[in-house]
C-alpha cells in the first residue's frame, strides 16, 4: 500500500533512496549475505529487508542505518560532517565581509 510519502517525496530524493537500497543490495551480494541472514541480522522480516533494497522511504532510518553497520558501511557520520557540505561552505564564503575595517576604539595609537 502506498503512503503519501510516496507522493510528495521529491524525485531526486527518491532516486538516492533507489540508489542506497542498489548499495546496500550490493555490499549484501558482496559479502555474500542471503536476503534471510540479512533479515535476522537486523531482526526484521525479510519483507521489510527487501523495501530497504528497493530504497523504500517508509522504512526507519534506523534500520536502514543497522543494515549498514551489519554491512561494515559505518560512516553516516561522514554525510553531515561540515568539511562535507558543500551548501554550508558556499553560504559561509558568501557570508564573509567584503571589507575589514577597525573601529576607532580598536586602532592603535
Amino acid at each position: 500500500m502506498r503512503t503519501k510519502v510516496h507522493d510528495v517525496l521529491p524525485i531526486s530524493l527518491r532516486r538516492s533512496l533507489l540508489a542506497l537500497g542498489v548499495g546496500i543490495n550490493v555490499a549484501r551480494r558482496k559479502r555474500r549475505f542471503t536476503v534471510a541472514s540479512m533479515a535476522e541480522r537486523l531482526a526484521i522480516s525479510m519483507g521489510t529487508y527487501r523495501r530497504i533494497e528497493r530504497g523504500d522511504p517508509t522504512v526507519a532510518m534506523g534500520t536502514y542505518a543497522m543494515a549498514l553497520f551489519v554491512l561494515d558501511l559505518r560512516n553516516l557520520e561522514q554525510i553531515v560532517a561540515p568539511a562535507n557540505d558543500e551548501l554550508g561552505l558556499m553560504l559561509d564564503q558568501e557570508r564573509l565581509p567584503k571589507r575589514v575595517r577597525h573601529r576607532l576604539s580598536e586602532a592603535s595609537p
